[in-house]
């Protein structure tokens, strides 16, 4: 029954005025408030400033995080405009900063191009930041004005003069609502603007870090073309350049760089106003569906295909391929102010008549390289119809079903996704003192013999035929590639749990490896674990009195013990621990330390680069890595 005794009138009505409602629900504008919200910041000033680059006004942006923790972005773009704005009565530039979707950008008459809804953008860093200065250049002065958390604390005011023009925003991140972290990564902020380089070939990105007094500069005058390059320099690629493809078509300028490689992965990156369209949209269906159709064309007419009932699927078109696209278009729609997803549905016909036409008309001019993606397709098809009979045969044995488990399994009473935890165990040794030290309830285990095959180098036709990967899709429950669901996962927890030395490394390194590659929903929703077992063991007589995870531990621990007495033994395997030295150190949920494994979307083509050097075919690039990162690696037994 309803409560209709409950007061409920005009007063329980809040209305939140000016940028309060960001302060209140920012997750609704940066999407979090954590590492991930606290760049966006950044992105959302410099997507000012690039803005100002596609209208042909700037040609220069500078960001430099400061010691202090603030960070500056400064252009020579126009410079806010300083006059009265009719509407609000307020300088142009107090407009922009504090009145949510005021901004340049929703006519078209100062930008043709844009990344969307710019004006709140940068309201919205002004509302979240403990303070904010803005500095604009025009009408041959320099302009200053001071906010914190989205209120003005002075008046606009001339502070000097100019000969150029161009804005500086600079903020601090408030800790108020960034409570996890208000500390800028380099390397976050260096990805994103490398991308952004590619993507505006016209702008040279300077990046500063006054912390550790690093300095890069990011200009690339081949544009995404160049961008494809890098994405697959690691890569055994099938022809030498990436197949590129620009237009304007439809009030759309469409960009599209193609390159296929001799891998098993696909690899798709889209763009729309260079806004990193992480969840894709209708310029990435367009792009599929022509890319699908022009190569069943192309195969029919050249006689590859030569039954009239034979086709290309999407999945035998995309294997190998590494994709670039970027639209830029007058009015972009998307889903949510964070911007993952294009949804304009002109796009989607403008994208997809391109690739009919251009990517047709290339494969024709070039029939040595449509030759060498002909051979790619046919092989890709070749291996699904192959996995798809396999798939039956493994299904009527049951290998691939829910209700039949693998036997060397040792599984937990609960059925509990909610508590329910599986080991990945390097070996019976180690897997006989898992399953003794185990709390039986809720945690099983899976031993896994030897190093399991790197799939980096394989098809699913030869992932599907291996043993142990067929044991942990039986136990996960979910099946693998296109049956690949996580609502069926038995256990909301997968950990590996290997040894602390080079073997056990290279281990994880290739469960991480077949994770990423065949079952990334895993890892994005949270279930991939690593468990870190100890080091050492602080022995007095027959009692281990401390265990230390790292060698800083170690010498923490011997200055509080007193030295005197005490042996130290280093734990190069799990086996060489008892149960109930295991389980209190590694598996016991009040003790254990567990590193979630993650990464974002935006980060894909960084994480897919590693992988490729890391369990790909070249020596060369593996070596230069491992030199390059070898200092931040912890001690190992070689």
């Amino acid at each position: 029954m309803p409560n209709n005794n409950r007061s409920y009138g005009a007063d329980n009505i809040q209305v939140l005025e000016g940028l309060e409602p960001v302060r209140v629900r920012p997750h609704m504008y940066i999407g979090s408030t954590e590492e991930k919200g606290l760049h966006h910041l950044v992105y959302e000033v410099v997507d000012n400033s690039i803005d100002e680059v596609l209208a042909g006004a700037a040609t220069t942006v500078e960001v430099t995080i400061k010691e202090d923790g603030s960070i500056s972005v400064v252009d020579d773009g126009s410079g806010i405009p300083v006059e009265t704005n009719k509407k609000t009565g307020l300088s142009t530039v107090e407009t922009v900063l504090t009145v949510l979707h005021a901004g340049g950008k929703f006519n078209n008459d100062a930008y043709k191009v844009s990344g969307g809804l710019h004006g709140v953008g940068v309201s919205v860093v002004n509302a979240l930041s403990e303070w904010l200065i803005a500095r604009v250049s025009r009408n041959g002065n320099i302009y200053e004005q001071h906010f914190s958390r989205g209120i003005r604390q002075s008046e606009l005011e001339i502070v000097g003069k100019s000969d150029h023009t161009g804005t500086e925003i600079t903020f601090k991140p408030d800790p108020e609502i960034f409570k996890q972290t208000t500390t800028f990564s380099y390397e976050i902020l260096k990805t994103r603007f490398k991308e952004t380089a590619y993507l505006t070939k016209e702008v040279k990105i300077i990046l500063k870090d006054e912390r550790t007094k690093k300095e890069e500069i990011f200009h690339f005058e081949g544009g995404i073309k160049s961008f494809a390059e890098d994405l697959t320099k690691n890569k055994e690629n099938l022809y030498k350049e990436p197949i590129y493809i620009e237009t304007d078509r439809e009030k759309h300028n469409i960009q599209i760089a193609i390159m296929y490689s001799n891998t098993y992965s696909e690899n798709v990156l889209s763009f729309a106003n260079n806004i990193n369209t992480i969840e894709g949209g209708t310029h990435v269906s367009g792009f599929r569906g022509g890319l699908t159709r022009t190569l069943n064309d192309y195969a029919r007419e050249y006689n590859f295909l030569k039954d009239k009932d034979d086709n290309f699927i999407g999945e035998d078109t995309r294997m190998g391929l590494t994709a670039i696209i970027s639209v830029k278009l007058p009015d972009p729609q998307y889903e949510g102010q964070t911007k993952g997803k294009l949804v304009n549905s002109e796009t989607r016909g403008a994208v997809e008549n391109t690739i009919n036409e251009m990517f047709k008309e290339y494969l024709v001019e070039n029939p040595n390289i449509a030759k060498e993606i002909m051979k790619k397709v046919l092989k890709s098809k070749e291996d699904r119809e192959a996995v798809r009979k396999l798939k039956e045969t493994q299904r009527k044995t049951s290998v691939l079903e829910r209700t039949t488990l693998p036997g060397k399994l040792t599984d937990c009473k609960s059925k509990n996704t909610d508590e329910s935890e599986i080991f990945l165990v390097e070996g019976d040794s180690a897997g006989g003192t898992a399953k003794l030290g185990r709390d039986p309830m809720y945690q099983a285990i899976l031993p896994l013999k030897g190093k399991i095959m790197n799939v980096e180098k394989a098809s699913l036709l030869k992932v599907l035929e291996y043993e142990e990967i067929l044991s942990m899709i039986s136990a996960f429950g979910t099946g693998i590639g296109d049956d690949f669901d996580v609502s069926k996962l038995r256990y909301g927890k997968i950990i590996i749990m290997t040894d602390a030395d080079v073997d056990g490394a290279h281990i994880m390194t290739l469960l991480l490896t077949f994770f990423y590659r065949y079952m990334p929903d895993l890892i994005k929703e949270g279930h991939v674990y690593v468990a870190k077992p100890p080091l050492y063991g602080l022995v007095r007589g027959s009692k281990v009195l401390r265990y230390a995870y790292t060698d800083e531990e170690l010498e923490e621990a011997l200055k509080d013990l007193d030295s005197s007495n005490i042996k130290i033994s280093r734990y190069k395997g799990l086996g060489e621990m008892n149960a109930d030295q295991l389980w209190e150190t590694t598996m016991d949920p009040d003790n254990r330390i567990l590193n979630r494994v993650v990464y974002s979307e935006e980060e894909k083509d960084y994480v897919d680069e590693t992988f490729t050097i890391l369990m790909g075919d070249k020596v060369e690039p593996r070596r230069e890595f491992i030199e390059e990162n070898a200092k931040y690696a912890e001690d190992l037994d070689l």
